[in-house]
């Protein structure tokens, strides 16, 4: 496969890297930890269904990652496939790190056949201890995708055609798409307990294309933790988590055996007019049977087999229920450091949009176009040499222009009657930040082919976000209303379904950064972004040399 048509392997090789964390809390000694991943083609049946799919060394979901903050990670990647790799590192933080971010033609070139590369970073420090008792468990949760198609094939179709690309056979659950798929009673995830546990699900949703509702039956859940960030607990019988969202929960078994089972299910919150897989994948709570006389006698597919209630599947008011409920701690321990001074103030409009069809072609998209994406109208044009490494050494006149919109260009109705015109602009275009440069970012969806939520991420830092609403963003009456005090920290927001979110950070990290909506169709599409922070006058506060075996484009 071609250097420029990486996205879609990127975007694959994600997957594996919310396979794989575990992260604990920090000890007193920092230890350096070596892995190793081969990255080689693997037969996978799944739905009845064999197909070879690239794999890290070999396993479906990929092979975990222990560390602790302030562990130093050093991590070989070997490419043993014909597609060019690389891997991103989705919720560490990369403290003048950017060439291990992975992100390709943003940060590195990709890893070519035959080729590798060791990523080398550092967990940062900052976590003691849980701010709560020691679960008696740590479990992964990871919701992903599976088809029976090469998603290769599925995305360059898509891409070709201009239409919507061909959506999921199923959801899968660690891997495993569960009982209510046909062909599939065998692949189910089994979480076995003891009762009067608590346990802690760290619930990754590594899908493609789709946020998800998520529910036990029978049982509450209390959020402790979003993208890595501790959070003011709250209970709660369903969850809502956005492709590149993670959130971990405390689950406190009956005390006593309940002689049932429980399904764990899962299915999607949609809000885009597109086609989507409206379907549920489960998975099975089961409690060990008591050890008496009579445990024998007991089988676990005689039992009752409860299941949850999930959400409508467009409960949109659900899903800003449950996000206003996410509070940072706020405490001595663990501060919410929200810039309360602004610098620089930006307005993104972030959806859909159009480019015309290219001459003797018939395209699949509205009215006979091609689907596009956007930030500010600006479809963003994969360059074909990595961005950081023309940044760093001076060359990047030809690659990038530093003059990405601060403000749409053309303003109107954001949430109201779309304008005529649904074309877009194509460019690689970037906006530059000084160092420590406090800014506020007004992420406002738009109308144009149906208003839509989008999960936005932003590498190398967290941010806080002040406020979420839904209509057109009000710059004169919103801020008043924005949360200064606890509001939540993570990585990847949701912008609301036809409304807005408002993100600030502090721009202490320089580099270059990608920012891109995490349904996979919308970033092959367009929208995305990236930041370029300077660096600042310290040697602590620049960026460091790239090693000596970043690959080659």
């Amino acid at each position: 496969m071609g250097a420029s048509v990486l996205p879609p392997p990127s975007f694959r090789a994600l997957l594996f890297s919310f396979s794989i964390f575990c992260l604990l809390p920090g000890h007193a000694f920092a230890a350096t930890r070596h892995y190793k991943f081969d990255i080689k083609l693997q037969n996978v049946t799944r739905l009845c269904h064999t197909k070879s799919m690239v794999t890290v060394n070999g396993k479906f979901p990929g092979p975990r990652i222990v560390a602790r903050e302030g562990d130093n990670l050093l991590i070989k990647v070997v490419n043993h496939v014909q597609n060019n790799i690389s891997i991103h590192w989705h919720g560490i933080r990369q403290l003048r790190s950017g060439w291990a971010d992975g992100p390709a033609y943003i940060t590195q070139c990709p890893i070519q056949t035959g080729q590798s590369y060791v990523y080398n970073y550092t967990i940062l420090a900052g976590i003691d201890q849980y701010p709560f008792a020691k679960p008696y468990k740590e479990v992964p949760i990871i919701f992903g995708e599976w088809f029976n198609a090469d998603t290769e094939a599925v995305i360059s179709q898509a891409l070709q055609t201009g239409g919507g690309p061909n959506v999921s056979d199923a959801y899968t659950i660690n891997g495993l798409p569960g009982p209510l798929y046909n062909c599939s009673a065998n692949d189910t995830f089994k979480l076995k307990v003891k009762p009067d546990k608590t346990y802690m699900l760290r619930i990754i949703n590594a899908a493609l294309n789709d946020e998800l509702f998520f529910s036990i039956a029978n049982h509450s859940v209390i959020t402790v933790d979003v993208d890595a960030v501790y959070v003011k607990h709250f209970e709660t019988e369903t969850l809502l988590i956005a492709p590149g969202q993670t959130t971990n929960v405390l689950l406190k078994t009956k005390p006593y055996f309940p002689n049932a089972t429980f399904f764990m299910t899962a299915r999607p919150y949609a809000t885009g007019q597109g086609t989507f897989d409206n379907s549920t994948v489960a998975a099975i709570l089961e409690y060990e049977t008591p050890k008496t006389t009579h445990s024998s006698q007991i089988s676990l597919k005689n039992l009752p087999l409860f299941k949850p209630t999930l959400p409508p599947l467009n409960d949109t008011a659900f899903a800003a229920n449950f996000t206003r409920k996410l509070r940072s701690l706020a405490n001595s321990q663990f501060p919410a450091k929200v810039p309360r001074q602004v610098d620089t103030r930006f307005f993104f409009t972030v959806g859909l949009g159009t480019n015309p069809c290219p001459k003797n072609q018939t395209c699949q998209g509205p009215n006979g176009t091609k689907f596009a994406a956007s930030v500010n109208n600006v479809s963003f044009s994969m360059p074909t040499t990595a961005l950081l490494q023309t940044h760093f050494f001076g060359k990047s006149n030809g690659v990038y222009s530093p003059d990405f919109p601060i403000t749409p260009t053309s303003p109107f109705n954001y949430t109201g009657n779309p304008p005529n015109n649904t074309m877009v602009s194509n460019g690689t275009r970037l906006v530059v930040l000084p160092f420590n440069t406090s800014v506020e970012l007004i992420m406002q969806d738009t109308s144009i082919l149906g208003a839509e939520s989008h999960p936005l991420h932003l590498h190398g830092y967290n941010f806080f976000v002040v406020g979420q609403g839904f209509g057109n963003f009000d710059p004169n009456k919103d801020p008043a209303k924005f949360n200064l005090v606890d509001p939540v920290e993570r990585n990847t927001v949701g912008v609301p379904s036809g409304g807005w979110a408002a993100i600030r950070f502090l721009a202490d990290n320089p580099g270059i950064w990608f920012m891109h909506c995490h349904l996979e169709v919308h970033t092959s599409w367009g929208l995305k972004m990236a930041w370029v922070v300077l660096d600042g006058k310290l040697p602590s506060q620049k960026l460091i040399p790239p090693p000596a075996d970043l690959p080659k484009c």
